[in-house]
């Protein structure tokens, strides 16, 4: 097998040096191939590193006990926010962190730690350590509402509705109540994973017992309008009447979004002028809707009409329109009309961008093939107070790269950027979209690189990235990463999504 430049780049970062080729971790590696000169030394780099090395939740917790560093750290609730923030996607380290926070003499985790942990696991489809931290939760008198929220729709979100029935039938082993608010809970959780007639009927045998409120309703809209059954949609509107409830501009604004997902403009319209002789106007939301459903079907000049609607009955924008109207502004190929949006209009009428409007701005630089406004807008977000980068951030970067073939100077510094210098962890779509990317640009040893790290970290990459990369690897004799992934795709095919892998 020939080794390129880039993917020998890759590999001596990979193994230690011995005859056994003892493999270090592999999120490590990459850090150091991405940046040819590892973590910096602050105190705070040093606990990502350290628990970063770590290769389940236990040894990366002991890894942090045992060192100095971490230990004379001044540790802060806040700041153990910000790690289970940076390692959403990755629980073993989230975990390990957590584990080594609650360690150290004096400090006890704050209930809005615990239900991150509680996501964490969820969101991994860790269920039974889910369950075990709710257990752990429920003896320490910190469940509360909003963790009962995440359950609910973690476990729904697997498939597991049925548990998350039970867990609104047990709620007062809980320490909580079966009410209203508990009630929505459920039935969000439930409508949300399309089980909206199950909903239903759980709804139907609650309400001799909990009244309903507006919530309630609109949750039964959005789970209708989500299966585009919109009729059953207005037929909840009229149901909310009968029970002397006033559907609120969320009601209508729900099916508008479900008549705009149908490219069914006339009815939307309509809807829309029945919400002005209903004493319901639409707001900024129900325009923003339109505006960006109009632009997927090209109908650009109709979409650009739309502010204009808004200033008619004064409706002011606010800055996810404006991230809206720029993104509709760069489809459109009206470049400059949107960097003066960006940076006349929005500053003049008091309009702060976020993170989502410079990643709307870096994504049509890069897509019109401005590469160095897209990188002095990366720039400014350094310097910047709030917008700080995620990972969406630089996706359009990527693909840049890509795109022109910058895969060993400009894609090595953007992925340093991205993973030393903000900590940002690569989630599942980076991960799919770096190797993809890879693979076409004919560095697949640098592509089955990323996805063995993704393995290691318990995530599950699509079957179209396997079956792409297995090609690549097989054309090159790659003979043991053709096991690996064939191994893989086999098990993947198995678990049907449902439960992931081990």
């Amino acid at each position: 097998m020939r080794i390129t430049p880039f993917a020998a780049s890759l590999y001596s970062c990979c193994y230690k040096h011995n005859s056994s080729v003892e493999r270090v971790p592999q999120l490590a590696r990459f850090r150091t191939w991405a940046s040819g000169t590892g973590c910096d030394n602050t105190t705070l780099n040093a606990i990502v590193s350290k628990v970063r090395f770590g290769r389940s939740e236990d040894e990366g917790c002991e890894n942090l006990i045992n060192d100095l560093a971490c230990g004379s750290l001044e540790l802060s609730h806040s700041l153990v926010e910000k790690l289970l923030q940076k390692f959403w996607d990755d629980w073993k380290t989230a975990v390990g962190i957590f584990r080594w926070a609650e360690s150290r003499s004096g400090f006890d985790h704050v209930p809005e730690a615990y239900d991150m942990i509680v996501d964490i696991l969820g969101k991994s489809r860790q269920i039974d350590r889910m369950r075990g931290m709710l257990d752990e939760m429920r003896r320490r008198s910190l469940v509360r509402i909003s963790t009962v929220a995440r359950v609910m729709r973690r476990l729904a979100g697997v498939g597991l509705w049925e548990d998350a029935v039970k867990v609104f039938d047990e709620l007062e082993s809980l320490g909580l109540k079966r009410n209203t608010e508990t009630m929505n809970l459920l039935l969000d959780s439930l409508c949300k994973e399309g089980k909206v007639e199950r909903a239903r009927e759980i709804f139907m045998a609650l309400k001799p017992h909990i009244s309903p409120n507006p919530h309630t309703f609109n949750i039964f809209i959005h789970g209708w309008c989500k299966l585009d059954m919109v009729d059953e949609a207005h037929w909840t509107i009229q149901e909310m009447k009968g029970y002397g409830v006033r559907p609120c501009v969320i009601s209508y604004s729900t099916i508008i979004h479900c008549y705009c997902r149908m490219h069914d403009f006339t009815n939307a319209y309509k809807l829309l002028d029945e919400m002005h002789s209903q004493g319901c106007p639409p707001n900024v939301i129900t325009y923003s809707i339109i505006m960006n459903y109009l632009a997927k079907t090209e109908r650009f000049d109709e979409a650009l009409q739309v502010p204009k609607m808004m200033k008619s009955i004064g409706c002011e924008p606010d800055t996810q329109f404006y991230n809206s109207l720029i993104h509709v502004m760069g489809r459109a190929g009206l470049v400059d009309d949107a960097v003066y949006i960006f940076k006349v209009t929005m500053p003049g009428n008091g309009v702060l961008p976020n993170t989502s409007t410079y990643n709307s701005m870096i994504s049509m630089f890069c897509h019109h093939g401005r590469e160095q406004e897209a990188l002095g807008l990366l720039d400014e977000m350094d310097s910047h107070g709030t917008c700080k980068q995620d990972a969406q951030t630089y996706h359009p970067l990527f693909k840049y790269c890509f795109k022109r073939g910058k895969t060993d100077d400009l894609l090595r510094e953007l992925l340093d950027h991205m993973v030393n210098k903000n900590h940002i962890s690569l989630d599942v779509s980076t991960y799919t979209l770096l190797i993809h990317g890879l693979c076409r640009a004919n560095k697949c040893e640098a592509a089955y690189l990323l996805l063995e790290e993704m393995v290691g970290r318990e995530m599950a990459p699509r079957l179209s990235t396997c079956r792409l990369l297995l090609e690549e690897v097989k054309q090159r004799n790659m003979h043991d990463a053709a096991n690996m992934i064939e191994g893989l795709m086999r098990k993947l095919k198995l678990s049907s999504n449902k439960q992931g892998y081990t």
